[in-house]
Parts: C-alpha cells; sequence; structure tokens
C-alpha cells in the first residue's frame, strides 16, 4: 500500500520536525538575549512553517487516498488528526504570531519573551498531533 506508507512517511517526517523546534531548537532560542530571540525566531517560524503546512497537506492527501484505495475508515481518521494542524495553527496559534511579527526586532523586551514562551507550549500541541497521526498510519498499516 503505497499510498498509506508514503502518509505514514510524511506524518513521521513532520513529527520529527514539530518535536525537533520544542525539544532542541525553540529552548536553545530561548537562551538568547530578548532581541536575539525574536530576530531567531522570525526567519525560523517562517520557514518552518512553509516546511510543516506543505507536509501536512501532503500527508493528508496520501491518507485519503489510501482510504480511497482500501475503504479503510482509520485512513481517514489519521488524516483528520494530521490536517488538525491546520485549523489549529490558524486560530490558536496565529494569534500570537502576528503579535510576534508585528514587534520590531529593537522594541523586543521581556513581553515578548514571554510570547514566545507561549509559543512554545501552543506548538507542542502540533507536535502531539503530528505523533498520534503518525501512531494512526502505523494502526492503519498492522
Amino acid at each position: 500500500m503505497l499510498l498509506g506508507h508514503l502518509a505514514l512517511i510524511v506524518a513521521a517526517a513532520f513529527t520529527g520536525a514539530a518535536v525537533y523546534i520544542n525539544v532542541a531548537e525553540h529552548p536553545a532560542r530561548l537562551s538568547l538575549d530578548d532581541r536575539a530571540l525574536l530576530a531567531q525566531w522570525k526567519p525560523s517560524y517562517a520557514r518552518g512553517y512553509a516546511m510543516q503546512a506543505s507536509l501536512v497537506i501532503a500527508g493528508t492527501l496520501f491518507a485519503v487516498g489510501a482510504f480511497f484505495a482500501i475503504h479503510d475508515w482509520r485512513w481517514l481518521l489519521g488524516a483528520a488528526v494530521l490536517f488538525a494542524n491546520w485549523p489549529y495553527t490558524l486560530l490558536g496559534i496565529m494569534p500570537t504570531n502576528h503579535k510576534l511579527k508585528a514587534v520590531p526586532e529593537g522594541a523586543a523586551s521581556a513581553q515578548s519573551r514571554a510570547m514566545l514562551v507561549e509559543w512554545g507550549r501552543l506548538h507542542a500541541l502540533r507536535s502531539a498531533l503530528g505523533a498520534v497521526a503518525t501512531l494512526i498510519f502505523l494502526w492503519c498499516l498492522q
């Protein structure tokens, strides 16, 4: 089942990237001073968003394709969990992103740092959604 394996691979790649952000990149970034913290987050976020958004779409499409190939509802469940990253990002994280992007780097402060700490907590749910989708896809391939 090629489509199912591709859905699994893409979901695992998404999860790995999301977990890396939460476990390594963001904690390291938080060790910087306020100005450098915000300056590093802005381009990192822009590149990460493009990559992770693409992985969510690709993984979702592969899983939906797997569903149509074998009519196993579990593929749709995994697709829905993986795709949930989009509305969660738009509704749950984007308000914080917009506030952070509006702060000029020279105006970074304890307030922007607090928003970035919160951003890390919000991003952790993206990691969890990816992990759950990956596990569902593994279940489908059993």
